[in-house]
């Protein structure tokens, strides 16, 4: 097992050599600093798991800036070490975020004891921080829904980039999940205890936009009775998203390019440059190539955006998508309502399959909704969609919109029908379903794992 690394500061000489010797003999790697500079010094080459930090080192006597004088410690256990009258200072400086504190003179069987709780209570909370993140990983993948194969590339894809800072264009029709799949490109990444400030660029007025995403002073200008920071500051260590960037004002894009090029911006009516570290993931659903063509969008802003692109899709192209959104949007649904969710018959099922959803997941999560919130049992008939959709009662099921689809996406949605079908008949009995359906069992179970049917 690795040593703990401990690092010593303080002013006394005697001090230091006596109580490092003690260390050392308790099997840690000590390293010593006589003052502040110093320690900062050390800290550049020796990875401390803990520091012991004197209170009393000059020139202040100030615990939350003697704490703060070494920032790489805010994340490890401090142990503050004090002289007989340092008390009140003591409790002050554990206030302000140190570990435990140890009156001098120090007995050698106390420091042993401290520091070793100390370190086994880091170590525990570095074990649950990385479980939280593991989970909020899953969490994070779990929300990028469906089985066709362009959503499979898409989890892909992120899980591969989102590690990196490299800049993300997601393109692709309204409605597929653009946000989402930034969202998780976020919580995925380094910067995932930071911010995640979204911004349609679209919504805010040409004449607001600049005073939302660089802030304004006092005074700037009407109306602006005291200073706020933008939605750029506020986003510093974590993740932009500016949605429909395509619709952001030509000004506008050449101040987003410097900020992209330097790092640096000025708030409205400041002289105080500004400094951020922001990963930037932008999305349009315009194609914005023809937008540089007609002038509308800068051809440097362009390349400096689009990094990785990321394209969705529309619904009618990936219907085998479909039923796991159904299953998730229910699930979500009930914890909303808290009531029981019901589940669609498999007639209901393919009309949901076979519709074209021109306003893609967005459309299809709302009329869901409605349907189960009309629905009085476990099951979502027919009857239930019809109230909402009476044209529905009139028209061939398998037939309905199918004009609107290729060939290709009737057939999966005939497929997903006729399995659905197969295992509601058979109670959910897989060996049945596939008997009937003249399949193995293994082919039937595989082709329930690629349409999400459970």
């Amino acid at each position: 097992m690795t040593q703990a690394r401990l690092l010593l500061v303080d002013d006394e000489p005697a001090f230091r050599s006596l109580a490092s010797r003690w260390l050392s003999d308790s099997g840690y790697t000590v390293e010593t600093a006589a003052d502040l500079a110093s320690a900062r010094e050390v800290v550049r080459h020796f990875d401390a798991d803990l520091m012991l930090l004197d209170l009393s080192l000059p020139p202040t006597f100030d615990p939350m800036t003697t704490l703060a004088a070494v920032p790489e410690f805010a994340s490890r256990p401090v142990i503050i070490l004090t002289g007989h009258g340092d008390r009140e200072l003591a409790l002050e400086a554990i206030r302000q975020g140190a570990w435990d504190f140890l009156a001098k003179p120090i007995d050698p069987d106390m420091l042993a004891v401290v520091v070793r709780r100390a370190l086994s209570k880091h170590q525990l909370e570095k074990e649950l921080l990385q479980l939280k993140r593991g989970l909020g990983k899953e969490q994070a993948l779990s929300r990028l829904i469906g089985a066709s194969p362009s959503m499979e590339a898409i989890r892909a894809l992120v899980q591969r980039i989102a590690a990196t800072d490299v800049r993300v264009l997601v393109t692709g029709p309204s409605g597929t999940g653009k946000e989402v799949i930034s969202r998780a490109l976020h919580d995925l990444s380094q910067r995932a205890s930071g911010p995640f400030i979204s911004v349609h660029c679209g919504a805010i007025p040409a004449d607001l936009l600049e005073s939302e995403l660089f802030g304004h002073t006092k005074g700037a200008f009407t109306g602006a009775d005291r200073e706020r920071p933008g939605l750029l500051k506020l986003a510093d260590g974590g993740t932009l998203f500016l949605d429909e960037i395509g619709e952001m004002p030509l000004p506008m894009q050449v101040k987003l390019l410097r900020v992209l090029q330097e790092g640096t911006f000025y708030p409205v009516g400041g002289r105080e440059l500004q400094h951020i570290n922001v990963r930037l993931v932008s999305a349009t659903n315009a194609n914005l190539l023809d937008k540089v063509a007609e002038g509308s969008f800068r051809e440097d802003l362009y390349y400096r955006i689009k990094g990785v692109t990321i394209e969705t899709r529309a619904l009618s192209e990936r219907p085998e998508d479909i039923p796991q959104l159904l299953r998730y949007f229910l699930d979500q649904w009930q914890v909303k309502m808290n009531m029981p969710s019901p589940s669609p018959s498999a007639e209901a099922l393919d009309w949901f399959i076979s519709r074209p959803w021109p306003g893609n997941v967005r459309e299809l999560r709302s009329t869901l909704e409605s349907v189960a919130a009309v629905s009085q049992g476990r099951v979502m008939t027919m009857e239930d969609i019809a109230l909402l959709h009476p044209q529905s009662r009139s028209r061939s099921v398998a037939a309905l919109d199918s004009q609107d689809q290729s060939l290709e996406a009737q057939v999966r949605a005939l497929e997903i029908r006729l399995l659905s079908q197969a295992l509601q008949d058979c109670n959910g009995n897989r060996t049945h379903a596939a008997l009937q359906l003249g399949l193995s069992r293994q082919g039937l179970l595989k082709k329930m794992e690629r349409y999400g049917l459970d």
